[in-house]
């Protein structure tokens, strides 16, 4: 019997359910470990090889996309036409990959992919994508390549969370500001911070860092999983922001969503190669989230778990998070998604 279950003798009635889940974990867990050869995070360790990387021969980008029949990386280094010399090759898994010479690429450089598939084309934001920005003219989102000469340097690296008691404020960079604008990373880091502190507060709760189209959606439509968002500045300056936070004794929790993604496709994970369920449920109730008209993850695909996993651990070893808020646990684990349900009782 678990202990979850000797020491709440009320899950007794339950007994076999919670005990089937727990088995089902650990065959899971047996399998993206390869029986315990490696691992679960040397498993999540997708962005490394996903997305675009700047290596000693020049730049790859690698990308899944079973379903596509061809894909051309265009950008402002090719005025966004389909060249031959930036088409992808298809290799095993339905992973696709380019690799372009070092000059033809620049910092700061905007791109995407354009993708045909069966009875269909379109452009896409890389799902691994680093940072994405929006055009103030056209509000169209598009990646932007990230390669500063000179990258944060964290000083605080050996910070350890004071967990007696952990009292967190829970925040939103952009609204943390009293003037009638977005905050951003910076503004965060000089004014709040000191006021956190000050307060007696020993975390914060960041909501909002994952890049989403709809600024009002609050940071839970979800398009780009791995570019913090752009509206409130760089990377380099989340990065500040994070080990001044350090520095003042301050841990730092993301408010990560892996629960749902927005339903776009132009800037988001929907039908990414065309297809419906590449990241998502092939049935289409299972797949749509009526409350939150968002598309909801297949947990039960290899290739999803690779790339939510690997988000976590990207923002802990790229950022140095702390640790994480998951949102909309319950509709991760309930196929009701927790609708209508009190959660008062065991029954």
């Amino acid at each position: 019997m678990l202990d979850i279950i000797k020491n709440d003798p009320w899950l007794a009635p339950f007994n076999e359910a919670i005990e089937g889940r727990h088995s089902y974990y650990l065959k899971r867990l047996s399998d993206l470990t390869q029986n315990g050869k490696i691992t679960l995070s040397d498993f999540a360790t997708g962005h490394l090889w996903f997305g675009l990387h700047r290596t000693d021969e020049g730049w790859v980008l690698r990308e899944w996309a079973p379903n596509a029949t061809e894909i051309f990386l265009i950008g402002t280094f090719n005025q966004w036409q389909r060249m031959e010399s930036y088409r992808l090759k298809k290799r095993d898994g339905g992973v696709w990959e380019v690799k372009i010479p070092s000059e033809r690429i620049s910092h700061g450089d905007l791109y995407k992919l354009h993708l045909t598939w069966p009875g269909g084309a379109g452009e896409r934001i890389p799902a691994w994508a680093k940072r994405v920005v929006q055009d103030e003219a056209t509000t169209l989102f598009s990646a932007q390549v990230w390669e500063p000469e000179q990258r944060y340097q964290f000083r605080h690296s050996h910070f350890k969370a004071d967990l007696s008691p952990l009292l967190i404020y829970e925040t939103h960079v952009g609204m943390s500001t009293e003037e009638e604008k977005v905050g951003s990373y910076n503004e965060f880091r000089e004014k709040v911070l000191p006021r956190v502190k000050e307060n007696g507060y020993n975390a914060i709760q960041i909501m909002a860092i994952q890049e989403h189209p709809y600024y009002g959606s609050f940071g839970y439509h979800v398009s780009s999983f791995f570019a913090p968002s752009s509206r409130n500045g760089t990377p380099e300056e989340l990065r500040e922001l994070i080990d001044t936070a350090h520095a003042m004794g301050i841990a730092v929790i993301m408010d990560i969503v892996h629960s749902h993604a927005v339903k776009n496709e132009m800037e988001g994970l929907g039908r990414m190669d065309g297809s419906y369920d590449l990241y998502f449920h092939s049935n289409p109730e299972r797949r749509y989230h009526q409350a939150w008209d968002s598309l909801c993850f297949n947990y039960g695909k290899d290739e999803v778990l690779h790339f939510l996993l690997s988000n976590c651990k990207y923002w802990l070893d790229e950022f140095r998070f702390d640790g994480f808020r998951f949102d909309g646990v319950t509709s991760m684990i309930y196929l009701s998604h927790g609708l209508g349900e009190a959660f008062s009782n065991y029954g």
